[in-house]
């Protein structure tokens, strides 16, 4: 299968800040442009400025998910790839369960894992029909390196960028085992620069050790381009290596084929 070069029409979301906007901002380099989506208004009327075609969509209220996407596809019926990069991330410490507001939890698992999910059981039949056509399509999950390695200050950010790990695992396994022409690819970002950590005063120490959007885009985007399926980037590459996540990815196709 091609790569995200052949696309004819993208959705990104999460894309009013951090990698999400790196990347509608360099994808228009491509003969297309994409369609970004985020919560913040101000930040969609800037990208608007710059020529993207934008949609406000609030991941967090899942009820008002589905229409949401079954109006894009209306919209935008040559849709053929999805970049899933919205995310939150919040710091939780249950050794002092009184400290921690489970809503603030309950947030974080809708908008990091549950709305991905939403939003893809809205758009894989609209992709499966392009598959019966002979069509590709691409999915592509931004997780992260913590999907690998937690980090006990986000652990809650962790098990949703786990969870999305596994479940895109499993997800590629079922679509290959189809026959389908449904593309799934697996982003791993290292600690890349963000606005994440500014509400726990955080952005100064970490802003020494992360890499830079620029950078980020310029390693992510030569196999975002090709038929790479997995794509740690930095230091993930190290723990995608050590724990042996193409043996894992294996083994989930071999017993999917044994069923």
């Amino acid at each position: 299968m091609s790569g995200l070069s052949t696309s004819r029409s993208i959705l990104i979301t999460g894309s009013t800040s951090g990698i999400g906007c790196a990347l509608a901002l360099a994808i228009p380099a491509l003969p297309h442009k994409p369609q970004v989506s985020g919560r913040r208004v101000e930040r969609l009327a800037e990208l608007q400025e710059k020529g993207l075609e934008t949609r406000r969509l609030d991941l967090g209220n899942l009820d008002g998910l589905n229409g949401e996407v079954e109006g894009i596809l209306e919209s935008y019926p040559e849709l053929d790839a999805v970049i899933f990069d919205a995310g939150i991330q919040r710091q939780f410490d249950f050794s002092k369960p009184e400290s921690v507001k489970m809503e603030n939890v309950i947030q974080e698992l809708t908008v990091n894992y549950t709305s991905v999910l939403t939003m893809l059981a809205c758009i894989l039949p609209h992709f499966q029909k392009r598959s019966a056509e002979g069509k590709e399509s691409t999915i592509i999950m931004i997780t992260s390196g913590l999907s690998l390695v937690s980090l006990p200050t986000v652990p809650n950010y962790c098990a949703t960028k786990a969870a999305l790990h596994s479940f895109t695992v499993s997800l590629r396994a079922m679509l290959h085992a189809s026959g389908s022409r449904v593309r799934v690819v697996e982003v791993y970002p290292p600690l890349v620069e963000s606005g994440l950590h500014d509400p726990y005063g955080t952005t100064e120490r970490l802003s020494k050790h992360w890499m830079s959007l620029e950078e980020f885009v310029r390693q992510v985007m030569p196999p975002l381009l090709s038929e790479e399926e997995n794509i740690p980037v930095g230091n993930s590459k190290n723990w995608w290596e050590r724990f042996g996540e193409g043996e894992k990815e294996e083994l989930a196709r071999a017993r999917l084929a044994g069923r």
